[in-house]
């Protein structure tokens, strides 16, 4: 996967829980663990923007790209 989700860093550094996070973003637990866990397809800007908003971050810091092989 050539792109990586550190949400669970993120997060912890913020001290928030994925259901703190999930009441914040108005997300279900079950789709911010698929992200969280680096199994979505796709994610909507205004998910991410809600994302950023709710653990005061940049995009980047949250979705990083790894070339092939250096997972």
């Amino acid at each position: 996967m050539a792109i990586m989700v550190n949400l669970d860093v993120v997060m912890a550094q913020r001290k928030m829980t994925l259901s703190q996070l999930s009441e914040q973003v108005d997300i279900t637990l079950a789709n911010l663990s698929i992200l969280k866990n680096n199994k979505a397809k796709a994610v909507r800007f205004s998910t991410l923007e809600a994302i950023c908003a709710a653990l005061d971050c940049q995009p980047g810091d949250i979705l990083v790209y790894v070339p092939d092989g250096k997972e």
